[in-house]
């Protein structure tokens, strides 16, 4: 193996400078040292992984590489020649441009308008966006980026507005490519799609850094990859050379179980069930159809789909917040009693009183409030709870202390339940998030994406959490993009396309190819669609690899 930070090996020649090279980078956040003294070097050409746990120093050092930080220590050459990168502008004009895990566009802006957005050639307007018109085009056909350059944000897809984070940085001519967690909140056949873009990139000679926690990604795509852990570089590796099994000992520091270890559901009576459940939203979409199933107490039935097709609707109806506006229908039982599904007793407070936990699907805007506290929302919606009370007012040492045993037994970094949510790293985040929820015991948890941006070793823990919940006789409904996280936690799969039930599988019995086609609208698996046979709404790289 080679030494931290060594790596001269990969695609091009390896006597040539390399793209990126940093020396003995420190920095530190009061107490808390991020990164120290880290060494690193990426070779022009290839696409490098950087992988590490949750708070491992990964998006620091990036952040650091980007000018949004100023190392306390070390050095940093861009292909060859030192450079201090004092913001984001000069990282720019050094050839480097960075994607970010939670993207930097305007919703109301068209692609067009986003692409130039500080880069305007002057007070007019209509000549920039004329030249990005054309340059536009350009990329999108040299690099498979087609996406419409008069669309406004807000109406694309996760996936397309990827694309035009991408082009934005190729709009401003960067050689380097940062992404951070890319696919933290694309579907399979996106993240597919995505890393045929990234090779096609790196054949023009582009260099690429993938910040990463998904070994299956690092195995894919890389041609080298280091290892961070607790703010320094452990080792780095030919991408070749190496294993899952190897990268995540190193990453965590002991032996991981990749895959989740359960034995066979036992079912006992219905918890939850759902009758032709219908939601019509405010601007008079259909978003659910006539859903129905049923969750037994101590199984786990998994919702598959792409991402839209009313999966977060569902979970929104369920745990007592519907759109407003929205007209819902049907009937929703919990442990034999009728739930309201609107207007008063429908909301999120009387749920949790039913017996109802939620991991909602973005834990920023509904399970955390980012500016305060990690104690404060650990106790987020049990703030009146008997224990946390003294008399009329709340008990707010108290909270403190559970807030705190939360953490340590959650492996939540730091384990300062003083710092606010946004200073937490997203993995950590959704720890806070997850330890709140599943520690309430509830009779059924709602789980929405639960290992969004997420590493490995939390991965691995959070998957033990929801199997431990599923044994002790609770209901679970799961809801992820993640095909592999579906079939390998799931007992029962219901798949949704366009606010349909369109089948249920069992695991072990299905493929992500049957899936997909049913991700697609299409129950007859007999016939394969070609592009043309695929229904409105889902493109072609919006299938899972093999679908069609």
């Amino acid at each position: 193996m080679a030494a931290p930070g060594d790596m001269t090996g990969g695609r091009p020649d390896a006597a040539a400078p390399a793209a990126i090279e940093l020396r003995g980078i420190s920095k530190a956040f009061g107490p808390v040292q991020a990164n120290r003294d880290i060494s690193l070097s990426v070779p022009k050409g290839t696409i490098h992984g950087i992988i590490g746990e949750n708070g491992a120093g990964k998006s620091t050092l990036m952040s650091i590489l980007y000018g949004f930080y100023k190392p306390d220590e070390g050095e940093i050459l861009v292909n060859g020649q030192p450079i201090n990168i004092a913001d984001s502008q000069t990282a720019i004009r050094a050839g480097i441009g960075m994607v970010f895990q939670h993207f930097k566009l305007v919703q109301n802006f068209t692609v067009l308008e986003n692409i130039i957005l500080g880069v305007e050639d002057g007070a007019l307007l209509r000549p920039s966006l004329s030249k990005a018109r054309g340059v536009l085009k350009r990329l999108a056909a040299e690099y498979q980026l087609n996406v419409d350059p008069d669309e406004v944000i807000e109406n694309l897809s996760v996936g397309h507005q990827q694309r035009v984070e991408i082009l934005k940085a190729l709009y401003r001519q960067a050689d380097i490519l940062i992404l951070d967690e890319p696919t933290g909140v694309l579907t399979p056949a996106e993240a597919d799609h995505l890393f045929r873009i990234l090779e096609g990139l790196r054949d023009e000679g582009k260099t690429i850094i993938l910040i990463t926690h998904k070994l299956r990604e690092i195995m894919e795509i890389t041609d080298n990859v280091s290892v961070m852990r607790r703010g320094e570089m452990v080792a780095s590796v030919r991408t070749a050379e190496t294993s899952p099994e190897e990268l995540a000992e190193l990453m965590v520091g002991r032996k991981v179980l990749l895959n989740v270890s359960k034995a066979p559901a036992r079912p006992a009576a219905p918890v939850l069930e759902v009758r032709d459940l219908t939601m019509v939203d405010a601007d008079g979409v259909e978003r659910l159809r006539q859903v129905s199933f049923d969750i037994r107490a101590g199984e786990i039935l998994g919702i598959a789909g792409v991402s839209g097709n009313g999966q977060t609707q569902l979970l929104e109806i369920l745990g007592g917040y519907p759109e407003k506006g929205a007209r819902v229908s049907g009937e929703v039982r919990m442990n034999g009693a009728a739930l309201p599904l609107s207007g008063r007793g429908c909301d999120s407070r009387q749920r949790r009183r039913d017996g109802i936990g939620h991991i909602p699907e973005d834990r920023q805007v509904e399970g955390l409030i980012m500016d305060f506290a990690a104690w404060e929302n650990v106790a987020f919606g049990w703030h009146d709870a008997p224990e946390f009370s003294k008399g009329a007012l709340m008990d707010n040492d108290a909270i403190r202390r559970d807030a705190q045993a939360k953490m340590e037994r959650f492996d939540v970094r730091p384990r300062d339940c003083h710092l606010a949510a946004r200073n937490f790293s997203g993995g950590n985040q959704q720890k806070i998030v997850v330890a709140r929820e599943i520690e309430r015991n509830p009779d059924l948890l709602l789980i929405g994406q639960p290992t969004r941006g997420v590493d490995i070793g939390a991965i691995e823990f959070i998957h033990k959490r929801i199997v431990e919940l599923r044994d002790a006789g609770k209901a679970i409904l799961l809801v992820s993009v993640e095909l592999d996280e579906i079939l390998s936690l799931s007992d029962r799969v219901a798949v949704m396309f366009d606010g349909r039930i369109m089948g249920e599988r069992l695991p072990g019995q299905t493929t992500t190819g049957e899936l997909g086609l049913l991700m697609a609208g299409i129950t007859d698996t007999e016939n394969t669609p070609d592009s043309a046979g695929i229904p409105p709404g889902v493109t072609q790289d919006a299938l899972p690899e093999g679908s069609a």
